[in-house]
This record gives C-alpha cells, structure tokens and sequence, in this order.
C-alpha cells in the first residue's frame, strides 16, 4: 500500500523558516513500508530544496523493526518479521496506539546530531508533562524515561545530506506486550511503560496530539536551516 500525499498540512506562521506537519493519525495504522516510502519521497524534495521541512505524525500496523547496531540475540525469539532499516538504535516496535513521528528536516547544523536528539527528548518530555509524567533523560541512552526505569519514548534517527530521517515514537496506549519477544533498543536491565500505564487511565491519540504538535513546532522550527526559504512549496501545493 502507497500512501497518498494529500494529508492536511498544519504551517507554523510565527517564525520563518517553518515547520510543516502532514499529520496522518486519522487514517489509522500505516504498513511500515508504505511510511517508508513516504519518508524517502519526502526527504527527497527537502534535500533537493523542493519542499519545506516537515514533520509526519502516524501510526504503524504491528512490526518490528531494527536499526543498524541491532543484535542477534536482541531479535524476536519467535521469529516474527522484522525489518532492517538504516537509522541509529537497535531493535524497537511499532504499532497502534503508538505515536510516530518522522522529522524531514533541513539542519541548520547538521554536525550537531547529539543536540538535535535533545531537542527532540525535551519536546516529548513538554508533551508528557501536560499530564503530570514526568520524562527524564539519561546519560548514555536516547529516549524518554520514566524514573530511570521504564522507557516511555524511544528515537532513532538518520542524517543525509543534511536532513534528517526516522525520528520518534511514543507510547499512548500501545499494547506493551509487543516488547516481550525482543530487547527493546538493546537494553536488557529496563522495561517499557506508556501514557496510559503510567496514568492509570485511558488515554487516546488524539488526546495527545495537539500538545505533540505545539511542542515539535517550537522546539525543531529553531533548527531548521535559514537558507531555506519559507516561500518553498508545501506539500498540498505540489499536488
């Protein structure tokens, strides 16, 4: 399944240049390929300036998928499918109730990688924090945590040619069980948590979603290049 580039496109209009965001969540879970695709057809027209940078925001069908330093014994045990992707991290999953989101963004600083993974681990921590969570980060390991403990968000990113791939995940109201059959990003002493176990309460997507955008917009419109310009197409404009 392809899918199309006709989502609704939401612009920052306070600071120049902006952050677009095609937010796909309505259309339910997504193959993971097809969000591939769309990553690399995106990253595509960033890279050769004939998009603005974006940010897409969905959810995936069940799937696991491994970045480049993923071991074998941190695969799933069972033998379910798995797929390799070229972005940092190891073995994590993906699927319903889980926020995805893929930053196409033009680096202003494409050197500073470490300080662009902060950036995108303060946003989700701002977002967790509209319900009372409270997301740290630690020392030698990427993502959002809970106590030290349990990981709540997990990034995995690529740079090429200056704009970036992958991005972040989210655990809203996931089925956690999913973790089971693997070592999650290859950490063997921690577990995996989400916003509705960690609230003790239901909670839906698209609960969180609003806060997620506010937050992603201000905290990755500061790093996009200057160069590029904020009169570049958008996405509904190249249709």
């Amino acid at each position: 399944m392809t899918v199309k580039v006709d989502a609704p496109v939401v612009s920052a209009s306070i600071k120049s240049p902006s952050l677009q965001i095609c937010d796909l969540t309505s259309r339910g879970p997504i193959e993971y390929e097809s969000g591939l695709e769309l990553q690399e057809q995106t990253h595509l027209r960033v890279s050769s300036g004939l998009s603005p940078s974006e940010l897409i925001l969905l959810e995936h069908e069940s799937i696991f998928t491994a970045g480049k330093r993923t071991e074998s014994h941190e695969r799933p045990l069972t033998g379910a499918r798995v797929i390799d992707v070229n972005r940092g991290g190891k073995i994590t999953w993906h699927g319903p109730g889980q926020i995805v989101g893929y930053p196409i963004i033009k680096l202003g600083n494409p050197a500073e990688l470490l300080g662009y993974v902060r950036t995108l681990e303060a946003a989700l921590i701002a977002v967790l924090g509209h319900f009372s969570i409270t997301g740290r980060c630690i020392k030698g390991r990427s993502g959002v945590w809970i106590d030290g403990q349990r990981k709540i968000a997990a990034i995995g990113i690529r740079v090429a040619q200056g704009v970036t791939m992958h991005g972040f995940a989210l655990n809203v109201n996931c089925d956690l069980s999913n973790y089971q059959e693997i070592i999650p990003c290859g950490i063997s002493d921690g577990s995996v948590t989400s916003m509705k176990l960690e609230l003790g309460r239901e909670i839906e997507v698209g609960e969180v979603l609003p806060l997620l955008k506010n937050e992603m917009n201000a905290a990755l419109s500061p790093l996009i290049a200057l160069r590029e310009s904020s009169t570049l197409p958008t996405r509904s404009d190249l249709l």
